[in-house]
């Protein structure tokens, strides 16, 4: 029998998976001493709770932890190849051993996976304590639980794992596996497979099992960057374009531009492409920031901000990086100004929440003879025919005649603006 034929079937990840919380690396806000995972755990007073936390840091061991160390009927399921049927037969295991006084512990592995019916099918179970729920998700409860079954359940979120943690889980690996312990692994690039893993401790530990049964000599085989690299081409970037981690990113990009720091704004949009984004997802959102955060303080920004965008939906990736890149270092770096953003704020609020005045005589058209007899666009004073191409005159009704609702600021070409529209409406004391 050769070696590889001695490797068991389980994945290393669940041959080395801790099976007390004195062995679990990480955590410690949860699970330290005096925590409330750990009293929960050790006074076997479990309470439903969902583990929210990124792809790795421990969600799944936490759950078999508890099912080695309580006293309770332990189910585990996962949302994306389970449904109500299944649930309702542990439900109903739990409401008979409710009768004996016996705990049902209920494990939902993805459980943002469930859509609202299959999530409302919990509700009633929980509440009566016939089942005991624990979740794990990746994505914000916040979006993807609803509010009926959140109430029922404390929310816990895990960190990602650390370097030290990772390093050490490595070192377990190496150590007290069975197989992996009789191996002459002379030397091991840590840092590079902690990196290439994105922080995910099962992708550790699965790249470090398939470096291993690449080689043919089990007495030969020394795990390198070099070998690393040759099992994965790519580091795990951790990004769910529908999911919590896609807002997160898009927003930091945004707030980067906002605040005129081309540098983090790069390094944000490379996060996203990285991990798959749409790029003319990106292009449109800076077309909404060009008039939105930049405006008349810089109007080419909005120019620039959609040929972007349609130079993107032609040439595609991997060019569109270039151009991309290009507009977000101009609109960075461009001077800002939010005013034509909070002007229309203005007054779509005054149009929703207050009176409606007609429009003002002098301003309609007249195109009949009877509209031009009862005064239709009389007396109205044509710009052009004036100095300057302009003439003071009231273009809101006389209810409104004080309101303003644009002011320019003091950046870039805004600056000019607002000293021309002060000098031509010095009269009014506008601007």
């Amino acid at each position: 029998m050769s070696w590889k034929e001695q490797i068991p079937q389980t994945p290393l990840a669940d041959r080395i998976r801790p099976k007390s919380l004195n062995h679990f690396e990480g955590q410690k806000q949860l699970i330290g001493e005096g925590k409330p995972l750990r009293v929960m755990i050790e006074n076997d007073s479990l309470s439903s709770f969902i583990l929210w936390g990124p792809p790795g840091s421990g969600k799944t061991t936490i759950a078999k932890i508890i099912a080695e160390n309580t006293s309770s009927d332990f189910y585990q399921i996962n949302a994306v190849s389970s449904g109500v049927k299944e649930i309702r037969a542990i439900i109903e295991k739990g409401r008979e051993n409710l009768d004996y006084h016996r705990k049902t512990v209920l494990f939902i592995d993805e459980i943002h996976r469930f859509n609202k019916g299959q999530q409302d099918a919990l509700l009633s179970s929980v509440e009566k304590g016939e089942i005991i729920l624990i979740g794990a998700t990746t994505e914000n409860p916040s979006f993807e639980i609803i509010p009926a079954l959140r109430s029922r359940a404390r929310v816990y979120i895990l960190e990602p794992l650390s370097k030290v943690n990772l390093e050490n889980i490595i070192n377990d690996a190496l150590t007290r596996d069975e197989l992996f312990s009789k191996l002459n692994i002379a030397e091991i690039d840590k840092d590079f497979l902690i990196f290439i893993s994105g922080g995910d401790a099962r992708i550790v530990l699965n790249i470090l099992e398939a470096v291993v049964l690449s080689e043919e000599e089990v007495s030969e085989i020394k795990i390198t960057k070099q070998k690393i690299e040759d099992v994965i081409q790519r580091k795990n970037i951790i990004y769910d374009k529908s999911g919590e981690e896609h807002y997160n990113l898009i927003s930091a990009f945004i707030k980067s531009i906002r605040g005129s720091d081309p540098d983090a704004a790069l390094y944000w949009m490379a996060r996203m492409l990285e991990g798959g984004e749409d790029p003319l997802f990106i292009a449109r959102r800076m077309v909404i920031l060009a008039s939105e955060d930049i405006g008349n303080a810089s109007p080419n920004a909005l120019l620039i901000a959609e040929s972007t965008f349609s130079a993107v939906d032609k040439i595609g990736m991997p060019e569109a990086r270039i151009i991309l890149a290009q507009c977000v270092t101009y609109l960075a770096s461009s001077p800002k100004s939010n005013s034509s953003y909070t002007a229309i704020s203005k007054a779509l609020s005054d149009v929703k929440n207050k009176s409606l005045y007609p429009v003002p005589l002098h301003l309609r058209n007249a195109p009949t003879e009877l509209m031009d007899e009862i005064g239709y666009g009389k007396d109205y004073k044509y710009p052009h025919e004036h100095d300057k191409n302009f003439v003071v005159e009231d273009y809101l009704p006389d209810e409104m005649r004080n309101i303003q609702y644009y002011f320019p600021s003091d950046n870039g070409f805004e600056k000019t603006i607002k000293e021309r529209l002060k000098d031509l409406w010095k009269s009014k004391k506008k601007y």
